[in-house]
């Protein structure tokens, strides 16, 4: 068989080496910490979907990772797709408990958020910012790409699953769009997914804990002064696009106990915003 016809290997880019299953499982599943089970696929469809199918039969602290999805989900059923082993695409499970008022469980993707940019910005190197409700942003040149988004979803009555889709070593002739980004292109000083991963769960694990701890309260834990300390939205005129074709605009002032982002608008009125509201976010301009 030539090099031009033969399959392609696991190891065919030298620049995207497979995650090691066991490294990451040895570092992660500890006794009386939060991850309990950690899988790693070499291609699926969505892991968010994968793991929500198996919710019920799981423990909390389920972690399925794909080395590429091939029908990623953001929010609204937009897409996400990355070449293989080029990104970070993972599911969690979480299961607050009733403990938690299920009100309080619209902060999770937040929390994801917070604790990824927290996490990479540490493991990476690279200064990310949250780009509200869902996104992660890096610079590229001075200018803010998306690099990552977080999906969370509802897995019956007593479970969310969390998902992560990050562009790690994404090269600019990759992007899907000109607005897209990745670690290595905002000069990340390490790509080595295994690390970033595990900075990443690690950060999870530790705001999760907060969080529960405090009641789920965003207040108490940290989490409200923490996502609004690192979201690039507060303090720029946005678009709000709505459905039914509405739309608001105003100045983003805040992030309320509900996670929604209020806007200041025009005449001195303030309205809050909802993640399951919202179609569009965009600059005024």
């Amino acid at each position: 068989m030539t090099p031009e016809n033969a399959p392609e290997s696991r190891w065919s880019d030298l620049d995207r080496p497979p995650l090691s299953e066991s490294a990451l499982r040895h570092a992660l599943l500890q006794e009386g910490g939060l991850w309990t089970s950690l899988d790693i696929v070499p291609e699926t469809g969505s892991t968010n979907s994968d793991l929500a199918a198996r919710a019920a039969s799981l423990p909390q602290g389920a972690v399925l990772v794909a080395e590429e999805q091939t029908a990623g989900r953001g929010r609204l059923d937009r897409t996400w797709s990355a070449p293989a082993r080029s990104g970070l695409f993972f599911s969690v499970l979480l299961k607050p408990g009733p403990d938690i008022p299920v009100e309080r469980w619209g902060w999770l993707p937040l929390l994801a958020g917070v604790a990824a940019a927290s996490g990479l910005a540490r493991a990476a190197g690279v200064d990310m910012s949250l780009k509200w409700p869902n996104d992660l942003l890096v610079k590229v040149g001075g200018e803010e790409r998306k690099t990552g988004g977080i999906l969370a979803e509802r897995a019956g009555e007593d479970a969310v699953v969390v998902g992560i889709g990050l562009n790690v070593t994404l090269r600019e002739s990759e992007l899907p769009v000109p607005a897209a980004g990745s670690l290595a292109l905002a000069n990340a000083i390490s790509t080595d997914r295994d690390p970033l991963l595990r900075a990443v769960l690690r950060s999870i694990e530790q705001w999760y804990r907060d969080w529960r701890s405090a009641g789920g309260d965003p207040g108490l834990s940290g989490l409200q002064t923490a996502y609004a300390a690192g979201c690039a939205t507060l303090g720029r005129t946005v678009r709000a696009e709505l459905p039914g074709e509405r739309s608001v605009v105003g100045e983003a002032v805040a992030l309320d106990g509900d996670g929604r982002l209020v806007l200041s608008t025009e005449g001195g009125g303030r309205q809050a915003i909802s993640a399951g509201d919202i179609v569009h976010l965009r600059p005024a301009d």
